[in-house]
C-alpha cells in the first residue's frame, strides 16, 4: 500500500458514512469548479487575447504576457505546495482568483507601471491555482472510484474528470471572445461586405506568416490595427472585472473542502515546509518519464502563446482589425470545448498512442498550411484556421495534463507543478520572441518543438513496450512513485 493512501475497505466505509448521494456531490463539486473557472477565465482570456494588439506600443502587451508566465515559473517552483498546505485546495483557488483581479483593473490605465506589476501578480497566483485544481480533481476522482467500489478505474476517471472540467474551462474562450467582439465592435460602421472586411493594408504581403516583428518594421505606424475607442475598452474591462468577482464567490460558497475526503488520501507531503518546496518540485525531474515529458509540456505553452499573441496580431488584427480578434477566437474556444468533451471517448476507441500520432500529423499539416497560405480579407478563413488549432490544442492539453496525474499518483503536487512550470517556460520564450522574430520563423519553431515533444512521448511508450515484454504485469497507467534508474 502506498504511503498516505487509505485501504479500499477503510476508505469505502468512510465514504459510505457521508451518504448514498456522495457520488452526485462529487459531480456537483466538479461542475461548480468548472463553471467558476469558466467565468474567471472568460475575463482573463478575453483580456489576454487583446494584449499584444491593443498595447503594441513598445510591445507592452507582449512583455506583460511574458511577465505573467515568467512569474508563473517562480510561482510553480516555490509556492504551490506551501500555499496548498496553508490554505487547502479550495481556499488556494479562491485567493488565487483574487490575485488576477489587479491585471484586469490595470486595463483602465494601461502602462508599464500598471500592467507589468499586475501581470506579475497573475503569475504568482497562477502556480498555486492550477496545482490546487489538478490535485483537487485527482483526489475526488479517487474518492468517486472508491464510492463506486472500483467499478470504474481511477486512471480513467482522472481523464474523464479532467475532460469534464475542461469542457467548462474551454468555454471561457468562447464567452470571453464573444463578449470582446460584441463590446468592441458595437457602433462600428458595417464594413462586412460579401464575407470580406475592408482593410487599408496589403494583407497578402503584410499579414500572416509574412508579418515582420516590430523591430524589423521600418514603418510600424503604417500597419493600421484599427484600434477601438477607449470607452469601449473600459466598458469591456468593467464586465470582465465583475466576472472575476463572481467566480471567487462561486468557489467560496459552492465547492466542498478536500477535508471531506481525507480518508481517501492524506497527502504524504503534508509535512513539507516552504524551504523544501523547490526541492520537491525539482526532485520530480529525477524521474525519467518526467524528463521525457518536458518537451511536449513546453510545446503546449509555446503553441498557446503563439495563438494568443502572434496569430491574433499578425493574422487577425493585421488583416481584419483588433475588434475581430474576439470574433476569430470564438472558433478556438468552441473547438477546444469539442476536443475536451470528445477526447476521452476517442481515446477509449483509438487508444492514446494512435490519437496522439493523429494529432501530431494534423497539427503539423496545419502549421505547414499557415506557412504557405496567402492571407485574404475573408474573415471566415481565419476562424477555420484557429478552429483547427483549437482542436489540436484541446487534445494535447487533455492527454498530457492527464498523464501527469496518471503517471505519478501521490506526487500530484510536484507533477502538476512541473507541468505548469515548463508550460510557462514555453510561453515566456514565445512571448519574449514576439517582438524580435518574424511570424514565419516562429511557426517553424512551434513545428520543431512539437516534433521533439512527440519524440519524447514516443520514447516513454517504447520503454513501456519493452518493459511489458519482460514483465507482462507491468502497468503503464501507474508507475512507481520512486525515481527509476536510467
Amino acid at each position: 500500500m502506498q504511503e498516505g493512501v487509505a485501504t479500499d475497505s477503510v476508505a469505502l466505509e468512510a465514504i459510505e458514512k457521508l451518504g448514498p448521494r456522495e457520488k452526485w456531490r462529487i459531480v456537483k463539486n466538479i461542475a461548480v469548479l468548472g463553471i467558476a473557472f469558466m467565468i474567471h477565465f472568460t475575463a482573463f482570456h478575453g483580456t489576454s487575447n487583446l494584449q499584444s494588439s491593443l498595447h503594441s506600443d513598445g510591445s507592452l502587451g507582449a512583455y506583460t504576457l511574458a511577465c505573467i508566465y515568467g512569474s508563473l515559473i517562480v510561482s510553480n517552483l516555490f509556492l504551490p505546495v506551501l500555499v496548498i498546505r496553508l490554505l487547502g485546495c479550495k481556499w488556494t483557488i479562491v485567493v488565487s482568483f483574487v490575485a488576477y483581479m489587479p491585471y484586469i483593473a490595470a486595463q483602465f490605465y494601461p502602462s508599464f507601471g500598471t500592467l507589468i506589476p499586475s501581470g506579475l501578480a497573475v503569475g504568482f497566483g497562477g502556480g498555486p491555482l492550477w496545482c490546487a485544481k489538478c490535485t483537487y480533481l485527482s483526489i475526488i476522482a479517487e474518492a468517486f472510484s472508491i464510492a463506486t467500489r472500483r467499478k470504474v478505474r481511477t486512471d480513467y476517471l482522472i481523464v474523464k474528470f479532467f475532460s469534464l472540467f475542461f469542457v467548462f474551462y474551454q468555454l471561457a474562450q468562447v464567452l470571453g471572445n464573444l463578449i470582446s467582439f460584441t463590446v468592441l465592435s458595437y457602433g462600428e460602421a458595417d464594413s462586412l461586405v460579401n464575407g470580406t472586411i475592408e482593410s487599408s493594408v496589403n494583407i497578402s504581403v503584410t499579414c500572416g506568416a509574412n508579418y515582420a516583428a516590430p523591430i524589423h518594421q521600418e514603418a510600424q505606424s503604417a500597419i493600421d490595427l484599427k484600434r477601438p475607442e477607449p470607452e469601449q475598452v473600459n466598458r469591456l474591462t468593467g464586465i470582465f472585472l465583475a466576472c472575476m468577482v463572481a467566480a471567487s464567490i462561486s468557489v467560496a460558497l459552492g465547492v466542498d473542502s478536500l477535508k471531506r475526503y481525507n480518508m481517501v488520501r492524506k497527502s504524504p507531503r503534508n509535512n513539507v515546509s516552504g524551504m523544501n518546496t523547490l526541492v520537491i518540485t525539482l526532485r520530480q525531474l529525477s524521474h525519467k518519464y518526467q524528463l521525457l515529458l518536458l518537451p511536449i509540456v513546453s510545446f503546449i505553452g509555446i503553441e498557446q502563446a503563439f495563438i494568443t499573441a502572434d496569430f491574433t496580431k499578425s493574422f487577425v488584427a493585421c488583416g481584419l482589425g483588433i475588434s475581430y480578434i474576439g470574433y476569430a477566437m470564438i472558433s478556438f474556444g468552441l473547438a477546444n470545448t469539442v476536443a475536451a468533451a470528445c477526447t476521452p471517448y476517442v481515446t477509449k476507441h483509438l487508444g492514446r498512442r494512435l490519437l496522439i500520432l493523429v494529432t501530431y500529423v494534423f497539427h503539423a499539416a496545419l502549421i505547414v498550411f499557415m506557412l504557405l497560405w496567402t492571407p485574404t480579407d475573408e474573415y471566415y478563413k481565419y476562424s477555420i484556421i484557429v478552429a483547427c488549432w483549437g482542436l489540436a490544442d484541446g487534445v494535447w492539453l487533455i492527454q498530457i495534463n492527464s498523464l501527469s496525474g496518471i503517471l505519478f499518483p501521490g506526487n500530484e503536487e510536484a507533477a502538476f507543478s512541473n507541468f505548469r512550470l515548463w508550460e510557462a517556460c514555453g510561453s515566456v520564450i514565445m512571448y519574449s520572441a514576439s517582438s524580435f522574430f518574424p511570424t514565419f520563423h516562429k511557426l517553424l519553431f512551434v513545428l520543431g518543438m512539437m516534433t521533439v515533444g512527440a519524440m519524447g512521448y514516443g520514447m516513454i511508450e517504447l520503454m513501456e513496450y519493452r518493459a511489458k515484454r519482460i514483465d507482462s504485469e507491468k502497468n503503464f497507467e501507474v508507475v512507481s512513485q520512486e525515481p527509476q534508474d536510467s
